[in-house]
């Protein structure tokens, strides 16, 4: 028992999870932040087409409001592309973040079917009402054609993006090795 330390620690804490006060460091702040985005979401397919959706909508709708025809017709264009740029934005952070893992209680996969096939009937309604009043020889028919053809990209990624939540509501978008039911 001589060789027996005098002082003993017992701590079997993680070194730098906690700082001398009991609170958590700065320095796992990275590691935490990290830990929350799902970085598999932002390699696949659906994530690209939510990018591709916010930034062609984007477009579209900086497009529509630089010109002087806001009024009428268009005011509904710019509702549309306006209000469905910040819900998939909005949505798009819901899903990187893993909020859909911390809220089981919504039917994530048929929330974002029914998302994104309303979204895409909304955004061909919204581009043919783009299409139907872009006519030549006015003084905004540049602006007004690129909004009206950013407005079929964006209604065609839509209908895209349905496509695959629906194979995911479905459950035919996985493989064997992604599938979680017991067969």
């Amino acid at each position: 028992m001589a060789d027996f330390p005098s002082k003993v620690t017992t701590e079997t804490s993680v070194p730098n999870s906690q700082n001398s006060h009991g609170g958590n460091s700065i320095r796992g702040l990275p590691g935490s932040i990290s830990s929350r985005v799902d970085f598999s979401f932002i390699r696949s397919i659906p994530a690209m087409l939510m990018i591709a959706e916010i930034v062609f909508g984007l477009l579209h709708w900086a497009l529509i409001a630089g010109t002087s025809k806001v009024g009428g017709a268009y005011g509904w264009v710019l509702f549309v592309a306006i209000t469905l740029w910040i819900l998939t934005t909005v949505l798009f952070f819901v899903i990187l973040f893993g909020v859909t893992q911390t809220l089981p209680a919504v039917p994530w996969p048929l929330t974002v079917m029914v998302y994104f096939s309303a979204a895409t009937v909304l955004y061909l309604t919204a581009f043919i009402t783009n299409a139907a009043y872009v006519t030549p020889f006015q003084w905004f028919y540049g602006h007004l054609a690129a909004a009206a053809f950013f407005g079929a990209v964006v209604t065609f990624v839509y209908a895209a993006s349905a496509f695959f939540s629906y194979l995911d509501w479905k459950g035919d978008g996985g493989n064997a090795a992604t599938n979680t039911v017991p067969t």
